[in-house]
């Protein structure tokens, strides 16, 4: 966050080049597609094969993914509230250049407390973002445990884990749920792309 005592000299400059302009030279209506979900759900999976199936249909499109973005943009996080918190609002912060850009953009982070995904949805605006729960369950996410976080969790070698020693707020109304338990990836992305062309304009996901 910019110091109070820094904000005062700054001022931030608009171009002469509108994200309308850019949506029409590069005929999309850009979007942030937010998947949130407990680790190992599906998120990462679901977001590769979203950004193939958007960039194949004519989209111009970018990905951001929780533990790509650690070894950059939030490099240097750890994982306490406070932490957590500040690598939501950077992914936000990036997917709303990506969306100023003319660029859709699918998100694939944790973002465990509704708070944190309030606060994505106002950085991006709430006209341009859509949630996603990927809503698998934790017995089958802990089952799956491609990474081995759970065991360590379990163990008690991981402090604030996410569905083990710390909280997960399933989000109340998302734009849809995938359950990766019961559907595959390409079902997933097919009820993605619906449930987008049903709550925005078709343009935007078909092609």
């Amino acid at each position: 966050m910019t110091p109070p005592d820094a904000a005062r000299l700054l001022f931030p400059t608009a171009g002469q080049v509108s994200a309308a302009d850019r949506a029409m030279r590069y005929h999309t209506d850009p979007r942030t597609i937010w998947l949130t979900g407990l680790s190992a759900s599906g998120k990462t999976t679901l977001a590769i094969a979203l950004e193939r199936h958007l960039f194949e249909s004519g989209r111009a499109i970018a990905r951001l993914d929780g533990d790509n973005l650690r070894t950059g943009l939030s490099a240097g996080l750890g994982f306490s509230a406070e932490d957590r918190t500040e690598n939501v609002r950077r992914a936000a912060c990036a997917a709303r250049l990506f969306n100023e850009a003319g660029l859709m953009c699918v998100v694939a982070l944790i973002s465990p407390r509704r708070e944190m995904r309030a606060m994505a949805a106002d950085i991006i605006g709430a006209e341009r973002f859509a949630l996603v729960h990927v809503s698998t369950p934790l017995s089958v996410c802990a089952a799956r445990d491609p990474k081995g976080l759970y065991k360590k969790a379990m163990r008690g070698e991981l402090d604030r884990f996410t569905g083990v020693s710390a909280p997960y707020d399933e989000p109340a109304a998302p734009l849809t749920r995938v359950d990766a338990s019961r559907h595959t990836v390409a079902e997933g992305v097919a009820q993605v792309v619906e449930a987008l062309s049903a709550r925005f304009s078709a343009t935007t996901t078909t092609g």
